[in-house]
């Protein structure tokens, strides 16, 4: 069998170095470690609003549920954020597990389970997933060890954020003097991820970073007709989007007037196992221990198939228990809908000679514009473009 490993790519779209974040936030490596508890680290309070799918243009057969995106709510607390930001801190993390890709610089990802215990306890924990799932408005479950806390990083230097603050304030300036209006729009050509659809039916997007002097650091996100774009805020430290980012397209904008944008990712599956599980590996497959994903993947898929059979079986040993006639037309529809089920996971398990390193399906769409005001929270007027997917 072909040995395989964490996909490390030299041809990123920005180029940046893990090490600006290791000197500039030494201090954090002296964070005392502590277990996750929900009394003392959740800070939930629910958002202000859950924006539905029917509401940006995307039909009611679309997806797993009604729920798009919720503006950002408080979830973690001060103390949490500083365990979380300390795990991913750690020198090995960075090392073994920080990747790149052709549409974002600097992740980490897979390292919770075996650095990062306080995170993965916290993203496990049934207070934590309940809080979620009554967001998304479906009952979910991390769909993979390996998706737990996956890190997006931007990083610049003390110089580069001051001139970035000076520029803010003279284009705030100008625009206010001489346009008569408030904002300070940037076009933004290098977001911090870029135009995607998410392997996994939702995600909970944390912030790991104090977004005082930010500008930009939203989401992104294409309505169903792809003419139009709304932005989410973004979430202040300790605070969290979930999306159900499987099927909207959508882009992390870069932050402006920051030293940093840390967020965490942490994916979900439907825990239902007759529910649809849609999730694909197009995202993350050039970007992972390929080997690692396929067995956790597979496994989880098995077992969602499993459940299912043991579901039926129970089921048609009931009806012919009670004299019922076989039913022959939904036993063989059921039968198809594993088929179906068995030969997409086949799909998503390309052989490791055939995996593209650092490669992500993503997007060609226009960028959003980082700091139009006007298009937080609702709907702005975007370029119709056609979507063009490149092949995996």
């Amino acid at each position: 069998m072909a040995q395989t490993s964490i996909v490390k790519v030299t041809t990123a779209p920005a180029q940046q170095s893990f090490n600006p974040i290791i000197e500039g936030l030494k201090a954090e490596s002296t964070v005392t470690p502590v277990k996750f508890d929900p009394e003392k680290h959740l800070a939930f309070t629910p958002p202000s609003e859950i924006i539905q799918m029917k509401d940006i243009g995307y039909g009611e057969h679309i997806g797993i549920s009604p729920v798009a995106v919720s503006q950002p709510f408080p979830l973690f607390t001060k103390e949490a954020v500083e365990q979380m930001r300390a795990e991913i801190l750690n020198p090995k993390v960075m090392e073994e597990h920080g990747v790149q890709s052709n549409i974002a610089a600097c992740q980490i990802r897979g390292y919770a389970s075996k650095y990062a215990p306080f995170a993965y306890d916290a993203w496990n924990h049934p207070a934590t997933l309940e809080i979620v799932s009554k967001i998304a408005g479906v009952e979910l479950t991390p769909v993979i060890d390996y998706e737990i806390g996956h890190i997006n990083l931007s990083v610049k230097s003390d110089k580069e954020t001051q001139e970035e603050l000076a520029a803010i304030s003279r284009q705030k300036r100008y625009f206010a003097e001489d346009e008569g209006i408030a904002g300070c729009p940037w076009e933004d050509d290098k977001p911090v991820v870029g135009w995607h659809e998410d392997s996994y039916p939702f995600v909970c997007v944390l912030m790991l970073s104090d977004c005082t002097n930010m500008v930009g650091g939203e989401t992104a996100l294409y309505t169903g007709d792809r003419k139009n774009i709304l932005k989410v805020r973004g979430p202040q430290m300790g605070c969290a989007v979930v999306m159900q980012g499987r099927y909207i397209a959508h882009q992390a904008l870069r932050a402006l007037g920051a030293k940093e944008r840390i967020t965490s990712v942490t994916s979900f599956r439907p825990k239902d196992p007759t529910l649809a599980d849609d999730a694909v590996l197009s995202t993350i497959r050039g970007i992972s221990d390929v080997a690692e994903v396929y067995y956790q993947y597979g496994e989880y898929r098995l077992e969602i198939l499993e459940e299912r059979i043991r579901a039926k079986l129970k089921a048609i040993r009931r009806q012919h228990a009670a004299g019922r006639k076989f039913d022959e037309r939904s036993f063989k529809a059921f039968l198809q809908e594993q088929e179906k089920f068995l030969q997409a996971t086949d799909k998503e398990v390309v052989e490791y000679e055939n995996v593209v390193p650092g490669h992500i399906a993503w997007l060609d769409l226009p960028n959003a514009v980082v700091g139009d005001d006007a298009a937080n929270g609702s709907v702005a007027n975007g370029n119709s473009h056609p979507v063009k997917r490149v092949k995996t």
